[in-house]
Parts: structure tokens; sequence; C-alpha cells
């Protein structure tokens, strides 16, 4: 059974720093692109960064370039959003999904299986 739980949100002030993460189970990350995903009240969900089936490629929507990096550690099935720079409108709750292809631009185009979520709030 796929399962994608993610954890590491919560409050952290303008210019600071956190690092989600996103435990996979019941599949290898080489068998699938994992894109992050936010969505902050009365927005629509967009696609933040993805990486790649074989780790290879990394992705990222342009607002979070330089800013956000997204890596991997197979030996723990895990896919980690590294942000840094947090700026007030950063502020959603971001998920992970699976899916076969990444895009350009940062999105995931098809979703397979969706964790949870996590709440990020960058306030003073």
């Amino acid at each position: 059974q796929v399962q994608l739980v993610e954890s590491g949100g919560g409050l952290v002030q303008p210019g600071g720093s956190l690092r989600l993460s996103c435990a996979a189970s019941g599949f290898p990350l080489n068998s699938r692109s994992i894109g992050w995903f936010r969505q902050a009240p009365g927005k629509e969900r967009e696609g933040v960064s993805c990486i790649s089936a074989g780790g290879r490629f990394t992705y990222y929507l342009d607002s979070v370039k330089d800013r956000f990096t997204i890596s991997r550690d197979t030996a723990k099935n895990t896919v980690y959003l590294h942000m840094n720079s947090l700026k007030p409108e950063d502020t959603a709750v971001y998920s992970c999904a699976t899916g076969p292809v990444c895009s350009v631009s940062g999105n995931l185009p098809t979703q397979m299986n969706w964790g949870q979520g996590t709440q990020v709030t960058v306030s003073s």
C-alpha cells in the first residue's frame, strides 16, 4: 500500500528556514517522481518542486528558485524540501505526491498518491 507522510511544518519568522520531509512507503523512490505542492487559503494549489524518479533532475516554481531545494534519501525512502529565506507569501499547506513525470515548471501534472499535508506559516 502506497503511503506518503509529510512532516516538518511549523511557524517560522520571515527569513527563516524549514525542512519538510515526505516519508514514502509501499514503493521505491526510484520508481516514481515526487512533487511538492502548496495551497494557501483562498488560492489554488500549485506545484512548488519536483524530483525525477531517478533523482537526477529537479525542477522548481520560479518564485522559489534559489530559496528551496528538493532532495531525497533513497535509504530512508524520503524526499525533503529545504526552504530558506522564507516569506509570508510562502504560508500554505504543503503536500507531497507521487506521479510519473515532473514538468520543468516544478509541477507534477499527474498525481497518483497524496500525503495529508503539513502547515507552514511564515509570520513575525
